[in-house]
């Protein structure tokens, strides 16, 4: 009865709606940490910030750091950022393959 329900939550519906969540809160959060660093005050932590694009907001995060021209150059979380973004392009792409193979 509980993987039912389990099954249930991952319906094609929600699992949209986590990924325009989770893809909305990178995005704000990269405008966030814009505005404060240019106030000079209290920042988002890297690690939150690259925490959001691990768990499916890379999308996001990319769009927020191209229209609010930030953290572009930083490194090694310029870096960090793009290896993610190909480790979850190589998982989508096995998981992709193994949709088909099916």
């Amino acid at each position: 009865m509980e993987d039912m329900a389990l099954l249930a939550l991952a319906s094609p519906a929600n699992l949209a709606t986590a990924f325009i969540g989770i893809n909305f809160a990178a995005f704000a959060a990269f405008g966030i940490d814009k505005m404060k660093a240019e106030a000079g005050s209290w920042r988002i932590a890297e690690s939150t910030l690259l925490m959001l694009a691990c768990v499916g907001g890379t999308p996001g995060a990319y769009a927020g750091r191209m229209l609010f021209r930030h953290k572009t150059r930083k490194q090694p979380f310029s870096s960090t950022l793009h290896g993610i973004a190909i480790l979850q392009g190589m998982l989508l792409a096995i998981g992709g393959g193994l949709l088909l193979a099916s």
